[in-house]
């Protein structure tokens, strides 16, 4: 269990506004989730790293994602707190949707059904040219269905994903995972509806139970 050994750090970001959602709630999760953590405490053996938010833009924001990316890695075996492993759970908004999804894959694909926030809009492309064409698939190392299965006895409306669509959060998971499987850190993407659908508390108290099970399970 990973409250047993050396503690498990997890990283998190969220996304900015785009085309159709003036209020991302990923941005306010990751904003209020370090003080709500403070409140109402971290699962034992983990310690929450950095909380980023990512603007929801695709080629444009490569470079910035890579630097956050980067970041875990720098801090990996400067300090025995970072080595029970590396965890990055990226939040974006599934704003049709009624329940969290969690999400096993991401496609080498960017088709942008709307422009990004940089004005990017590419049509059947590969995310990486160097991992060949638009049908690679990149998966999570972490298992997504005890993970689910956890999380909905707790009583949470979550379901399993295989398709991250082909927006700027496959963009994001697409380049997380692959970053993930060079540097010997684990990914995870989570699909959360808008508040109108799910209120403010109760993702947050799923986000904190999220991270109690991805503790639990490394």
């Amino acid at each position: 269990m990973g409250s047993e050994g050396p503690a498990l750090t997890i990283h998190v970001t969220g996304f900015k506004k785009f085309h159709g959602v003036s209020e991302n709630p990923t941005e306010t999760i990751v904003n209020n989730l370090r003080e709500y953590t403070k409140k109402n405490g971290l699962p034992k053996g983990m310690i929450l790293g950095s909380c980023s938010i990512l603007d929801t833009a695709g080629q444009g924001a490569v470079n910035p994602l890579y630097q956050t990316l980067q970041s875990a890695v720098g801090t990996k075996g400067s300090g025995s707190s970072n080595s029970g492993g590396v965890i990055w759970v990226h939040f974006g908004v599934n704003s049709g949707a009624t329940r969290f999804a969690i999400e096993n894959q991401a496609v080498n694909e960017a088709t942008f059904r709307c422009p990004d926030e940089m004005g990017w809009k590419p049509q059947k492309v590969p995310i990486v040219p160097a991992d060949g064409g638009i049908s690679r698939i990149r998966k999570t190392t972490l298992p997504v269905e005890e993970i689910t299965k956890v999380l909905a006895k707790m009583g949470y409306e979550v379901t399993t994903s295989d398709d991250a669509g082909r927006f700027v959060c496959n963009y994001v998971y697409y380049h997380s995972l692959r970053f993930a499987e060079q540097n010997r850190i684990q990914s995870l993407f989570v699909h959360v509806p808008l508040f109108l659908t799910i209120e403010e508390e109760t993702q947050m108290q799923f986000v904190t139970s999220l991270l109690d099970v991805l503790t639990c399970l490394s």
